[in-house]
């Protein structure tokens, strides 16, 4: 199965952030495997063990031209010695950008399908007319997101237990890695931040999600959706500027789909005080970097 490498924490230092007396650290999750990185790496840990233990060969799932989900399972697909199809909502575009190369190179078959049928691959037809046209396959959700995404971001956050922190932050797409850690923390502060411009519903489909896993209702988590820049993949001059002079200040690399969305959302929020002076701020590095060479 996918190898882990274990993942150090990364003080961030800066006049800044001395003046506020606040701490803020980096969990490298970017680092623990080459390409099923991040939070992609324990969204698909369990899923991959249910697939082998159900006796599948094929992978087929979900997700846009600029999916960090895809360009995760196609690897993970190959690493493990099972195909993979890629359902891809929208036109083939040529030549592929970076993300789907890639997952093409990994041997994924690219699948695509007009954003009206995209809306419709939870319901049941669509996804027995998948199975006519490719056979039997193990069915991972866009993003990865199910109960067993869920059970490995748990996972992750009794790791993260060992740590002190009083917030947590973490960028936000589907809500599953939110979840998860939600339900494994219980008490420590999660801080979410959408990278879609209608992130609202998000709010609902995390506590629904924890409460299925755990059976349990938590209080210690909210989502910001003001630092989306125009949506999921979309970004502008001001965010492109912001990551290169944090790469800069600090040398670590931020894509413009997730983390750097996330880390200009906790440097504004210190800035407007949403944050004690003497808190710690544990930012999760969830991977993604492929988002920062689209094209």
């Amino acid at each position: 199965m996918l190898s882990y490498s274990e993942t150090p924490i990364q003080p961030l230092k800066s006049d800044f952030l001395a003046k506020e007396r606040i701490t803020l650290l980096v969990k490298r999750e970017d680092l623990n495997h080459p390409f099923v990185s991040g939070n992609k790496w324990w969204k698909l840990k369990y899923n991959l063990e249910e697939a082998s233990r159900r006796g599948h060969q094929t992978l087929l799932t979900f997700g846009g031209a600029y999916s960090n989900h895809i360009y995760a399972t196609a690897a993970a697909a190959r690493v493990c010695g099972m195909e993979s199809i890629g359902i891809i909502r929208g036109e083939e575009r040529l030549p592929l950008n970076s993300t789907l190369a890639f997952a093409t190179h990994q041997g994924m078959h690219l699948h695509y399908v007009s954003r009206e049928a995209y809306q419709k691959k939870s319901e049941p037809e669509f996804v027995e007319s998948l199975k006519k046209e490719f056979g039997n396959f193990y069915l991972i959700p866009e993003g990865g997101t199910n109960q067993f995404a869920i059970k490995g971001c748990a996972e992750l956050a009794q790791q993260l237990q060992e740590i002190k922190f009083d917030y947590l932050c973490l960028p936000v797409g589907t809500g599953g890695t939110m979840a998860g850690l939600i339900a494994g923390l219980h008490e420590r502060k999660v801080i979410g931040f959408s990278v879609l411009k209608k992130g609202d519903f998000l709010e609902n489909e995390v506590r629904t999600m924890a409460f299925e896993y755990s059976g349990q209702e938590f209080s210690n988590w909210n989502i910001e959706t003001k630092y989306h820049f125009g949506g999921y993949a979309k970004s502008n001059d001001a965010l492109q500027r912001f990551i290169r002079s944090f790469e800069h200040d600090h040398g670590l690399a931020l894509d413009p789909v997730y983390t750097g969305k996330m880390m200009f959302g906790i440097l504004d929020g210190i800035k407007q005080s949403k944050f004690e002076q003497e808190t710690t701020i544990l930012a999760l590095h969830t991977g993604g970097l492929q988002g920062r060479y689209q094209g």
